[in-house]
């Protein structure tokens, strides 16, 4: 189709590239070029795709017409690709951590990280009391402990509020699959451990949900499609799960998502549709939807997901709960979906952000197996939030039009948070340009669609296309035509981006951005049976989460506020490799000062309640 060849960008050499203020970098903002589609427009639309006449054709518009010919097929860098963003372990001399020795068990990990927490008394903030707080691991652990309430309580008022939440008229879609007999299981068997006064940690009989995109025995792993688990059973439990259970937590079932974590909306069409808990007619975002949704509305204080493309901070900004993604290969990836395997790394919903860092604790750390790995390992420090001096001298990078390319309500929301952390702690802000912002967009999306329909594959072939949802179809459609060269060009792009933040890294602590460009926007009836395409809303969503994923940082998002229809709005931080420390301390003082604003949603569950 040489015809309609688009030309493709010639890039500047990066030691060419101005990062600073006054750069003549031009901000490009997403240039969607593809209508909303649902129901019997979508059906239509995928059956074009998927035609051996149009497909092609259609195929090869969509990405001229949507700059990823000119961005990234197209284009012209000298830069070597990097193909995994894996970055060597360096000491960042970070204010107050405390080094954790390796070979700890995860039990003596979440131990350690209780050490680090602030005593109850110090987390009224300016003499104000929160008007709404969700209960913490640490209010199970001393209900527990104090005998008042027991584990088996908690799992028949979970049981009970599962169910109620996933039936008519409520029908939230929180979960895939849940087992109401195994949860009353293990929450007797926790029960028993606290009656000896034996728990084997903080984490004992506290609820936890995982992403349906993570191993987890009894139930299988669908990964929100309905063959999946067809094709690739579940043997055991993964990594994080394994290590979850090892500390006493009652895994409670696995939470809904977007079908093969491809869209952002968390609207599946074969499980259901994830509610906001804050306004049930609104989306939860994706894809680790249920995850979110589970936290916001109080079922459990922390649940597990996955981040290939924002998939966890994105659906915590919009249900107003902490999202927390640490830096690539800090969490083993076992057992987990190889849906991306480049971008994609399990975190933490939660809500609070102490709560996303005892959960951190007990996951983290290499497998047994890399022990003897001739990479070295990456130290792990853990912050200490109880310590009476605060991190100082903080620096926060802030590129002004990127950071503004977002609704009315969240420029102002979190423009006023920045100014709020400046005001009390004395942090400075410095502004910065970071180019090319778009074409790292595409060249993710080139990567974590190559990367899904390359895991697929061997599946794909035999699968009857009509067990997958409509938007997923288009979705596999526009990932299975892409190719080679264009996957190793992203790759570039990638190694151009890694120089760049790193760069800016010299300058700055973390780079802080809204956590999306929208705030949570209408479920239609008539996305709920076949799915939706919102490409508009979609790259809105994303728009801030890419460097987290494709140059394999750490990242969080931490409710800062709402906007006028009262729905959540998240401030994000995106730090350098390894310093997930210096960004819990960072996530803890923004944390405190919007705590005492925090509103309770529509759709709440209050666990330990004694009636």
């Amino acid at each position: 189709m040489g015809l309609f060849r688009a030309r493709g960008v010639v890039y500047k050499p990066v030691e060419n590239v101005d990062l600073g203020p006054d750069s003549d970098e031009f901000y490009l903002q997403a240039n969607v070029k593809a209508p909303r589609m649902a129901g019997f427009l979508v059906k239509i639309f995928a059956w074009f795709l998927e035609s051996r006449v149009f497909g092609t054709f259609l195929l090869y518009i969509l990405k001229r017409n949507n700059l990823i010919h000119k961005l990234v097929t197209n284009a012209e860098l000298k830069e070597s690709p990097v193909y995994v963003p894996m970055h060597p372990f360096e000491e960042l001399n970070e204010q107050e951590v405390k080094h954790i020795d390796s070979g700890l068990s995860p039990s003596e990990q979440v131990q350690q990280a209780i050490n680090c927490l602030p005593l109850p008394s110090e987390k009224i903030v300016n003499g104000l009391k929160p008007s709404f707080r969700r209960w913490t691991i640490m209010d199970y652990y001393k209900a527990y402990s104090s005998g008042e309430i027991t584990p088996c309580m908690v799992a028949e008022q979970l049981v009970t509020a599962i169910r109620e939440s996933s039936s008519p008229p409520m029908d939230m879609a929180f979960f895939i699959n849940y087992d109401a007999e195994d949860i009353l299981r293990q929450a007797k068997e926790s029960t028993r451990r606290y009656g000896r006064g034996e728990p084997i940690s903080a984490l004992d009989g506290v609820p936890i949900a995982i992403k349906d995109e993570i191993d987890c025995s009894p139930y299988p792993t669908t990964g929100g499609t309905k063959w999946l688990h067809k094709f690739r059973s579940c043997k055991g439990d993964a990594c994080c799960v394994m290590r979850l259970k090892s500390c006493g937590a009652v895994i409670i079932g696995k939470t809904n998502m977007h079908e093969l974590g491809a869209g952002t909306s968390g609207i599946n069409p074969h499980y259901g549709a994830t509610r906001n808990p804050y306004n049930p007619g609104m989306i939860s975002g994706g894809s680790s939807s249920g995850s979110a949704a589970v936290v916001a509305a109080g079922l459990c204080p922390v649940a597990l997901g996955v981040d290939g493309g924002g998939s966890v901070r994105m659906p915590a900004a919009l249900c107003g709960v902490v999202g927390f993604k640490p830096t690539f290969g800090r969490v083993p990836h076992s057992g987990v979906l190889p849906l991306n395997w480049t971008v994609g790394m399990v975190g933490v919903l939660a809500g609070t952000i102490e709560d996303a860092f005892i959960v951190y604790a007990a996951i983290n750390g290499p497998l047994p197996s890399h022990e003897t790995s001739a990479i070295p390992l990456p130290k792990v420090y853990f912050p200490l939030l109880q310590s009476t001096n605060s991190v100082s001298n903080v620096i926060l990078a802030r590129y002004g039009e990127w950071f503004s390319d977002c609704g009315d309500d969240i420029r102002t929301c979190c423009s006023q948070a920045l100014h709020q952390l400046s005001e009390k702690f004395g942090w400075k802000t410095v502004d910065v340009t970071i180019p090319d912002i778009e074409s790292m967009r595409l060249a993710h999306y080139l990567t974590i669609g190559s990367e899904c329909t390359a895991a697929l594959s061997s599946y794909l072939e035999k699968l009857d296309n009509a067990e997958s949802g409509w938007d997923l179809r288009v979705a596999l459609c526009v990932y299975g035509s892409f190719s080679g060269e264009e996957y190793i060009k992203a790759q570039k792009l990638r190694s151009r981006q890694m120089q760049f933040h790193r760069n800016i890294f010299t300058k700055a602590d973390v780079i802080v951005t809204p956590t999306v460009g929208v705030t949570a926007y209408p479920i239609f009836d008539d996305a709920l049976k076949t799915g939706e395409l919102d490409y508009i809303n979609g790259a809105a969503l994303v728009r801030y989460q890419i460097a987290g994923n494709f140059l394999g940082l750490p990242a969080v998002s931490v409710p800062v506020g709402y906007d006028k229809n009262g729905l959540p709005i998240g401030l994000q931080f995106i730090g350098r490799p390894w310093s997930e420390p210096t960004l819990i301390h960072i996530a803890y003082a923004m944390q405190s000062l919007c705590v005492s604003k925090y509103r309770k949603p529509q759709v709440f569950y209050d666990l330990l309640k004694i009636d």
